[in-house]
């Protein structure tokens, strides 16, 4: 299996801004099930059921995975009481954030932006627990995620990495990270025996011995 590293994949899909009981609202789908993608390097798809298990116990609300930026809200388990809900079903993952639009310029901000449409992916980060590859050897092989192991945050993003079916502009951090995994497979895929595998498994963990 290969080291475990956080990756991002953006959205350009379903992003919408309401008002239902006086509350500012931001719905989305920042995960897409079943659509192959063209990375750049490779295709991917994010399999039926790689959410089944998926924890999401913490879960934050950024704009353009701006870890420096107070989150604009957060899911605690996908409890009530959270500014964030979470919806897992056969197209993938769909969210429901609540504003704070009249305490917080940064939120009536965002709002306001995917109202007009001048904002309209989402993106996530996650860690994957699963996946398999095909054509490995070929100059465009294919990614098929089986198990995502954890979502970290979610965000809105200006560019998005890419659409639900063909590329758009593509942030600088999605596209590091599909040509890291695509490396790692690659030498996972040639590695002769177990010994040198663990070996590049820890150079990766750990940036070389």
């Amino acid at each position: 299996m290969a080291a475990k590293n956080y990756e991002r994949r953006s959205y350009a899909f379903e992003v919408r801004a309401e008002e239902s009981e006086g509350a500012s609202l931001i719905t989305g789908r920042p995960i897409v099930t079943g659509s192959r993608t063209d990375l750049g390097p490779f295709d991917e798809v994010i399999e039926p059921g790689a959410l089944d298990h998926t924890k999401l116990t913490d879960v934050r609300f950024l704009v353009n995975h701006d870890l420096s930026r107070i989150p604009l809200a957060r899911s605690r388990g996908n409890s009530e009481d959270s500014t964030m809900h979470l919806t897992i079903d056969e197209k993938g993952m769909s969210i429901r954030v609540m504003l704070d639009t009249e305490g917080n310029p940064e939120a009536q901000a965002l709002y306001s932006a995917v109202k007009r449409g001048d904002i309209s992916g989402m993106s996530f980060m996650f860690l994957i627990d699963g996946e398999e590859w095909e054509d490995l050897e070929s100059s465009h092989p294919t990614r098929r995620i089986t198990d995502i192991a954890e979502v970290l945050e979610v965000s809105a993003v200006t560019f998005p990495a890419y659409g639900a079916t063909e590329i758009h502009a593509r942030a600088q951090g999605a596209e590091k990270s599909a040509g890291e995994a695509l490396e790692r497979a690659r030498q996972f895929h040639e590695a002769p025996d177990q010994r040198e595998l663990e070996l590049i498994k820890l150079k990766a963990l750990y940036g070389g011995l």
